[in-house]
């Protein structure tokens, strides 16, 4: 069996929506200490038991948990592999930017300091006859 690291767009735009509000990372944050039921969760926030089981849909749907019923509970609890994954997406993304400022960093290195293109036509200007 090959493991996937890869995400598709569509599920890299469902991750980011997931994590897209403070509450539904709450909620993961909270699912990858233990598993929990869905009334407890919502136990926890000041809205609606529907409003929360609408945040764990989300999280449910980008794959970011994962959920079971036990009896008549409703079990949640976060999904490590999907989190891996998202994982390694955004460190792809640092190492992108990490990479563009080390070369920004270089380019500024190599011009001398305090001194622009603007300042030597600026001098050529001032003495043409040099």
């Amino acid at each position: 069996m090959v493991a996937r690291n890869e995400l598709s767009e569509a599920e890299v735009d469902r991750v980011f929506h997931a994590l897209a509000t403070s509450t539904r990372r709450d909620i993961l944050r909270r699912t990858i200490e233990r598993e929990q039921s869905v009334s407890t969760l919502a136990a926890e926030y000041e809205m609606s038991f529907a409003a929360v089981q609408k945040h764990v849909a989300v999280l449910e749907a980008a794959n970011l948990i994962v959920k079971r019923a036990e009896g008549r509970e409703r079990l949640v609890r976060a999904n490590p592999e999907m989190i891996a994954r998202a994982r390694a997406l955004l460190a792809r993304y640092e190492e992108l930017w990490r990479s563009r400022i080390a070369r920004l960093d270089d380019l500024l290195a190599e011009t001398p300091a305090g001194r622009h293109d603007s300042d030597t036509t600026d001098n050529a200007r001032e003495n043409p006859g040099d």
